[in-house]
């Protein structure tokens, strides 16, 4: 038997057996748009900060009611139990804290059965006023054909602020980001440095996409799945306080001031808030993932066949040694190290659409 066929047998048992909501995710940016997708950016901006803001009034009126207790003051509506002082000193306590808003927010945002989240179903149906605002290529033409369970769940490509990548990105972004955040956050509780808090929090990603989240249902390793991840947790430590991007430091988004939640009005919400995190490290074709062999060959041979075209037909001056010096690049998140892990075996537009080598560690031997 053919190890194509032994690779489908394989996982037509895993379809029977798996239920197909528990499967990851995939995407493919290997097939290009067309036509070109519009720039939703600045609406997907804008629907976080309205969340934010949502999020931020809740706890701005948590606040209020549990200084009132406090206070020995009236409190309406009538409903609200006064604790005792000192766990209404606790819970304000709580509601000042940083937990405290980037949990409000996940609930909000990333919350939902993985890998499904409020964010996830908000990009994938939103009708976005920018179009067209989103691609998925034909059953027939994805890389993905082999696995139809890949292919039932593959995440639409959209363009955010100029970077195309899936929308399954998004659910990484609210949704792992903000688990990363609170495991962060106890390594932190422990003593651990922050570095070695942020490896643990990595480390963590590394396994999920070894298994559940990744190559143990689809077969897929997900490099940008993890640089998701550790940017999303990027953007929840920088809610409440200034965070280094590359050379530069982004301002806190929001202030405590007089004891409730402002927005620190130094900061362009628009171009801070997740613009940054936005890049070509979440494009799959730029960095890529590692294929199971089975997998791994019909992608390399589906890319060959068709992706190559498309590529050198839109981008007529592409050259070998851009695309390997793009993907180079993106190994690390201005300068962290976001988990990526090399492999002898990528599959690159760069060492197959060419004539040329393969994509091995820090180097293109």
């Amino acid at each position: 038997m053919s190890l194509h066929r032994i690779f489908r047998l394989f996982l037509c048992v895993v379809l029977v057996v798996q239920p197909i909501a528990a499967f990851a995710f995939e995407t493919d940016q290997y097939n290009l748009p067309s036509p070109p997708l519009a720039d939703i950016g600045n609406e997907v901006s804008q629907y976080t900060e309205e969340n934010l803001r949502k999020a931020v009034g809740k706890i701005n009126t948590e606040i209020a009611v549990r200084q009132a207790c406090l206070e020995n003051i009236a409190v309406k509506p009538k409903a609200v139990k006064c604790l005792s002082p000192a766990k209404e000193k606790l819970k304000l306590d709580y509601l000042r804290s940083e937990e405290a808003i980037a949990r409000k927010l996940y609930n909000l945002l990333g919350s939902g059965f993985p890998p499904f989240t409020k964010s996830g179903s908000w990009i994938e149906s939103h009708q976005f006023k920018a179009q067209p605002a989103r691609y998925k290529t034909s059953f027939r033409n994805s890389i993905f054909s082999v696995i139809p369970t890949n292919y039932l769940t593959i995440s639409p490509t959209v363009n955010i602020y100029g970077a195309e990548f899936g929308t399954d990105k998004i659910a990484h972004f609210f949704q792992q980001g903000y688990t990363y955040y609170r495991k962060y956050n106890r390594a932190i509780a422990e003593n651990l440095t922050p570095e070695r808090a942020a490896q643990k929090a990595v480390r963590w990603g590394q396994l999920s996409e070894r298994t559940f989240y990744g190559t143990l249902v689809s077969g897929v390793y997900s490099n940008a799945d993890l640089c998701a991840n550790y940017v999303g947790m990027k953007f929840y430590q920088g809610l409440t306080r200034p965070i280094k991007i590359g050379d530069s430091v982004r301002p806190a988004i929001l202030l405590l001031e007089n004891g409730v939640w402002i927005f620190n009005g130094s900061a362009d919400l628009q171009k801070v808030l997740i613009k940054p995190f936005m890049t070509n490290h979440l494009n799959e074709a730029f960095n890529p993932s590692i294929f199971l062999a089975g997998l791994r060959s019909f992608v390399r041979q589906s890319v060959r066949k068709r992706s190559c075209k498309q590529w050198i037909g839109k981008f007529p001056n592409l050259k070998q040694a851009d695309l390997e010096n793009t993907s180079r690049a993106l190994m690390l998140w201005n300068g962290e190290d976001y988990g990526f892990k090399a492999s002898r075996k990528f599959i690159t537009i760069a060492n197959t659409c060419f004539t040329g080598e393969n994509f091995v560690g820090n180097e293109f031997n």
